[in-house]
């Protein structure tokens, strides 16, 4: 790839082509994302389904969600997002979501670092998301982070409240069955 502006902003990164990897732009600089392999996307899809079922008379859930943390320099994708009706209801249909959804969630993969992922939760809660869980398949854990608190791991036998979104819970077990 060619030499990037930066910092690069969104009108800029949409101009870029199409390639054998994902992007999303943080911060202004352009990030090379692999293709997650299947055992990421079932379970991601997984995890859609199950909140689906039970989220749905607070808001839409989705898969790779784009949003921008940043108006002008940022765009990702969320693996799982839950966005109130709300904030639907306002949303521009032909722009991204602006700061974070509700809901943010990575499913952890190889390529992701404890500390991107933590960086990631924290960018999260400060740009409006209630919640960021990182699903650990390899522990079969979910850690949550709230924007006031120390996070909390809950693992086989626990069960994770949706009291926040208009939910009861859903179980560990369920996410990794």
């Amino acid at each position: 790839m060619a030499a990037l502006p930066q910092p690069m902003s969104v009108e800029q990164f949409r101009q870029l082509p199409k390639g054998e990897f994902e992007y999303e732009l943080h911060f202004g600089e352009v990030v090379a994302m692999t293709r997650p392999k299947p055992r990421h996307w079932l379970l991601r899809d997984r995890l859609a389904d199950l909140l689906k079922a039970r989220l749905s008379a607070y808001g839409h859930v989705g898969v790779e969600i784009p949003f921008r943390l940043l108006p002008e320099f940022d765009l990702r994708a969320a693996d799982v997002a839950v966005i109130s009706h709300a904030r639907m209801e306002a949303m521009d249909l032909d722009d991204d979501l602006r700061g974070a959804p509700e809901l943010v969630i990575e499913v952890k993969s190889p390529s992701n670092t404890d500390q991107q992922l933590r960086q990631r939760a924290i960018f999260c809660l400060s740009r409006g998301a209630m919640e960021f869980w990182i699903v650990d398949t390899g522990r079969k854990s979910v850690t949550v982070f709230h924007p006031d608190g120390v996070p909390a791991v809950f693992s086989t036998g626990d069960s994770l409240s949706l009291a926040a979104f208009g939910g009861t819970e859903l179980a560990v077990d369920e996410i990794f069955a």
